[in-house]
């Protein structure tokens, strides 16, 4: 028997170009056409149909992405493995030891009576930068006792007992003293030397850091065979050539030098640093409290605070440029062993040019986008609401935001102890039998220890050669590289599925908000702990896969700023450009792939689908909504941004005038410092961060109401059959209402 669905009503769909008819079974079809509307476009998937017993987050769901959580859980067995390697491996204290030419440690081991090295030619080692702390010296060095007291200088007349300081194992008696230096078997030259780091450096070197002297006149000083010569190769080694070949570890001995003053300025500012931070959260409690009954104000006066503040920077930097412009006064700001020096004119200039324009655009914003900007300022509204409603939101991001610091600081442990596995030098290098193969005896003596650890017979002999030989390859650091990536990867997708469960959890909280007809009143208890429940017991895999694929992406990053790094030094335009082009690629597609999934989890957090699907789901609405998601969303997005720049403005502007010691009432309070910018660096980062928690929770809050907003009016057309969930400012903005139900007097 054919049914006849008549249809009940017709409605706006959410692009405002196309309708809706609402058929009597529940059912959502695009219309045709009508005169002065654009063809619908139904090309993203039909329309959500009304569910009667719909009613928020589904309640009956299964597991989803149950291989991802596996793989997932995997990976964290096979990190834990990495971690327990490094740890009885590692020994991060050898990094500090250096090496000499035969890449033993000096105060280690055989060379533990000998903990310096001493290079023989520092100016030569100088040519390579601050690096030869790093990599090593290109010239002979040895483990040594203690360093040179005194100069010393070849000449023809000196005596093969006066070279000291030579490779060892190097029998003198079997050469003149010319050829042992020639063949650098011993010093040409030397300096009078303390230790730094473990490595001789030269006494006039280490006086310009400690008595604050100058290297030339140190140099000076020195006798005229000390700094007029010419060395075995033929170089000459003059008074330039060495402070030349010595700036290198000036560099070294500044940046330790800054690095000490950074740290006593923190020491002394501490207190205050967490004063400024406390003062950052008050702002960011005080700004969300308003913003719960006075939305619309505060955002109103958020633009016209971000309109007056770049408007008096305009102004203010144009001032400093024509007072300015007529003379040679210049800036000077160090960063680390680097000193960065700006012309104050061309400074005040180009901020304010900068300002100039984010003030013009700011006003073409307000001017085109006034009606978008309404629907924001309703969404914050309910967002706010939301968050009145569910206050645990506000404490919860602090708490994924505390592991995921627990993550970096696991990772960075691990990659040191990493870094320094292979650095030990006990582990002999000559064990085989006399075929070749390995020397299954001496194996067992070697690595009796290490073979207690780990499940290897040492009775046996079948495979035991292959099995200690891939143990003695990984003692000895040759998987590190290998080792060090999937540390990295594992930080990548362990920071990002804590992310990822932080969304999960608030977009659950703030649909179950949504989809409450009499708010506050019917919304279920505890929304944020059920949220969190439905996340960890259904969905860890769901927050795998979409965490897996950004981690991908991150690490493909990473090893393309590798490529970029080693391709400094060539002279290859063409891979050049199209390396950029790819970095580029990728983040793009890194910041579209966080938009998609964060829409997925809250796809997932209400219908409890699988990751896949999910994502499908989010886009095919946005697609269909696309105008108000690219308007509106984005718009709120910029909107809460605002709000964290006012916050880390504010505190950031009072730390700078405290410190400065610009403010007269509390002057007295002002510590010593050496460089005032370092502790207002620290507030205004970490003020940032605190605004960040607080403004996440709004952030996640509109996003997920905005999309139960464009299902809502998918789903319901305001009868009273199929009411709008949304607040009544937002149906007042659009035009809509919720008709009453009918009466038996309307019948």
């Amino acid at each position: 028997m054919a049914v006849n669905l008549k249809p009940l009503n017709r409605s706006s769909l959410p692009n405002e170009n196309s309708l809706l008819i609402h058929y009597t079974d529940g059912t959502v079809q695009c219309a045709e056409a009508e005169e002065g509307l654009d063809e619908p476009d139904c090309s993203y998937g039909t329309p959500l149909k009304y569910d009667a017993a719909f009613n928020g987050p589904v309640k009956k769901r299964s597991c989803t992405d149950v291989v991802c959580c596996l793989l997932f859980l995997l990976f964290i067995l096979g990190s834990i493995a990495v971690a327990y390697f490094a740890f009885i491996y590692g020994n991060p204290s050898l990094l500090i030891y250096p090496e000499n030419s035969e890449g033993e440690l000096c105060g280690y081991g055989k060379h533990q009576n000998e903990p310096y090295a001493f290079y023989f030619d520092l100016v030569d080692c100088g040519k390579i930068g601050p690096g030869v702390f790093v990599a090593g010296c290109p010239t002979p060095q040895i483990c040594v006792e203690k360093c040179p007291d005194k100069n010393f200088r070849f000449t023809l007349q000196t005596q093969v007992d006066e070279l000291l300081f030579c490779k060892p194992g190097i029998d003198k008696s079997t050469k003149t003293a010319r050829e042992l230096v020639e063949d650098e078997d011993c010093p040409f030259y030397y300096l009078e030397s303390s230790p730094l780091l473990n490595r001789c450096v030269p006494k006039a070197l280490s006086d310009v850091m400690e008595k604050g002297s100058n290297l030339v006149d140190n140099l000076k000083a020195l006798d005229d065979g000390m700094t007029n010569f010419t060395n075995q190769k033929n170089q000459s080694m003059t008074i330039g050539d060495m402070t030349d070949g010595l700036d290198a570890y000036g560099l070294f001995l500044k940046a330790k030098e800054y690095t000490e003053k950074v740290v006593e300025d923190v020491v002394a500012s501490w207190w205050m640093i967490l004063v400024a931070f406390v003062l950052a959260m008050v702002i960011s409690l005080v700004w969300i409290v308003l913003m719960r009954w006075l939305a619309g104000l505060m955002v109103w006066i958020t633009l016209v605070a971000f309109l007056g503040i770049f408007s008096f920077s305009v102004y203010w930097c144009f001032t400093k440029y024509f007072e300015t412009k007529d003379t040679d006064e210049s800036f000077h700001f160090y960063l680390a062993v680097m000193r960065l020096s700006f012309k104050q004119s061309n400074f005040w200039l180009a901020f304010g040019i900068i300002s100039a324009v984010v003030l013009v655009l700011a006003v073409l914003i307000l001017l085109f986008l006034c009606q978008r900007i309404r629907i924001a300022i309703a969404l914050i509204k309910e967002g706010s609401r939301a968050v009145g409603s569910i206050l645990l939101t506000l404490i919860f991001p602090i708490i994924p935001y505390i592991l995921q610091i627990g993550v970096v600081a696991y990772w960075g442990i691990v990659a040191v102890y990493l870094a320094s596995t292979g650095r030990e030098q006990s582990f002999d290098n000559n064990i085989t039998f006399s075929n070749g193969s390995w020397d299954v005896d001496e194996i067992r003596r070697k690595t009796e220890s290490l073979l207690d650890e780990i499940p290897c017979d040492t009775n046996g002999t079948a495979a035991l050669s292959e099995v200690c030989g891939v143990i003695k390859y990984a003692k000895e650091g040759k998987y590190t590289l290998y080792l060090q990536l999937y540390n990295l990867f594992m930080l990548f997708w362990m920071v990002n599925f804590l992310v990822a469960l932080g969304q999960m959890t608030l977009a659950g909280a703030f649909a179950s908000y949504y989809w409450t007809f009499n708010k506050p009143k019917d919304i279920p208890s505890f929304p944020l702990l059920r949220s969190f429940g439905r996340c960890f017991r259904y969905h860890l895999g769901t927050l795998a896969f979409g965490s897996l694929i950004i981690a991908i992406v991150q690490l493909v990053r990473v090893l393309l700023e590798y490529v970029d790094h080693k391709l400094k030094a060539t002279e290859n335009p063409v891979g050049k450009f199209f390396l950029k082009c790819l970095k580029c690629c990728f983040w793009c597609l890194e910041q579209f792939l966080k938009f998609l999934n964060e829409n997925a989890y809250i796809m997932t957090a209400i219908y409890g689908k699988n990751f896949c699907t999910s994502a499908k789901n989010a886009f095919m609405l946005i697609m269909r909504n696309v105008v108000r998601v690219v308007v509106v969303d984005k718009l709120t997005d910029f909107l809460l941004f605002i709000g964290k720049l006012v916050v880390v403005g504010a505190v950031g502007v009072a730390s700078f005038f405290f410190f400065n010691g610009d403010i007269e009432f509390l002057r007295e309070y002002k510590p010593s410092l050496n460089f005032y910018l370092v502790p207002v660096v620290l507030v205004i980062l970490g003020s940032y961060i605190v605004a960040s928690c607080f403004f996440s929770v709004y952030n996640m809050a509109v996003d997920t109401l905005f999309l139960c907003f464009l299902e809502d009016l998918e789903r319901n057309d305001g009868s009273a059959e199929k009411p709008y969930f949304m607040s009544k400012e937002l149906m007042k903005i659009l035009g809509k209402k919720n008709k009453p139900p009918e009466t038996d007097k309307d019948k």
